[in-house]
């Protein structure tokens, strides 16, 4: 009688989609088998990478040099059948040559604009906190609107257009600290460390086995910029009661008026975290949010939005303790 009762409300637990996500859910795994033929043990790391790009924002990636934030990224980009560059950010690096710059033309005299290395689709920055403030506010507009304004005139980027952007942790020498306005364009921070010690010795063996061979060799493209914009549009369908967007709303209204918080989040953030959870509920095969979608959100979302007062900050708090204690104080919906 008991199994009886427990196959019977395994039945009634069934559902079925109202959105078609086997294709996405394909094309997920498919990302997903293609990175585990080079990146070891970083299964979080890539997830949320996937669901970044489905939730059309960009990543920051901190780390200490070598735990592979560079190469995951540029494997990442070499899955999709997209336009990819990579920019290595210096102490003297200009605007210019992040957007690209004016140049006299003698034949037709006009100033042409020679775009720079951002017209792509999917780009890489490595070490983004080696620049001055006045280079990174030059990402300011393109990361947020899509778009460059240069001498009048409007240049849109294409789509898919990411930034995915590594650092090496702030008390490194030679860094500058990000300004807080271009944090809060970053869809997620990913922090990533060092590896367990059975997959260190994985990495050891892939390596060994690779023969010298480029990592980028063991990687093909699956997704095709048109695949990427019908995959994001599923996610906007992503249904989402309004419990949980009051659940969303009450969880970074507390961050504004918490005790151990100098700055709290923005309505960037509840957006930011709304459309994570949808991405988080397709990557999973759900066409609705779940209250799990959006605690998975919470921490990549917010850590680097989020300031601690100086007294907090002394005592070694960190933003994601913080961020515990707002998510344990709130109740969950039904």
């Amino acid at each position: 009688m008991e199994n009886q009762e427990v196959n019977q409300n395994k039945e009634e637990l069934k559902f079925e989609n109202r959105i078609p996500l086997e294709g996405l859910k394909e094309s997920v795994e498919s990302l997903k088998s293609q990175l585990s033929r080079v990146i070891v043990g970083q299964q979080d790391f890539v997830e949320l990478l996937i669901v970044g790009l489905l939730a059309n924002g960009h990543v920051l990636i901190e780390g200490v040099p070598g735990v592979a934030k560079t190469i995951t990224a540029k494997l990442f980009a070499k899955c999709l059948k997209t336009n990819f560059s990579r920019i290595q950010f210096t102490p003297d690096l200009m605007p210019s040559d992040v957007l690209g710059t004016s140049i006299f033309n003698t034949k037709t005299s006009e100033f042409e604009f020679k775009k720079g290395p951002v017209f792509s689709n999917i780009i890489l920055i490595d070490e983004i906190n080696r620049a001055p403030a006045k280079t990174q506010a030059a990402l300011f507009e393109v990361m947020e609107e899509r778009q460059v304004t240069m001498d009048g005139k409007l240049y849109k980027m294409e789509a898919p257009f990411m930034v995915l952007a590594t650092q090496n942790p702030i008390e490194q020498e030679g860094t500058y600290a990000l300004p807080e306005a271009q944090l809060d364009r970053f869809l997620f921070k990913i922090e990533v460390g060092y590896p367990e010690l059975e997959d260190e010795v994985k990495i050891l063996q892939t390596h060994h086995e690779r023969k010298g061979k480029l990592p980028e060799t063991a990687v093909e493209p699956v997704l095709e910029p048109k695949n990427i914009e019908e995959l994001r549009n599923q996610i906007h369908e992503i249904i989402v009661e309004e419990k949980l967007l009051n659940y969303i709303a009450e969880l970074i209204s507390k961050t504004r008026n918490h005790p151990h918080l100098y700055l709290g989040a923005s309505p960037r953030a509840s957006i930011a975290v709304m459309n994570a959870a949808k991405a988080f509920a397709a990557v999973n095969g759900r066409d609705f949010v779940i209250p799990e979608d959006v605690k998975n959100s919470l921490k990549p979302v917010l850590a680097h939005r989020l300031i601690l007062s100086p007294d907090r900050e002394m005592e070694g708090m960190t933003a994601s303790t913080v961020i515990d204690m707002i998510t344990q104080s709130v109740e969950i919906p039904r």
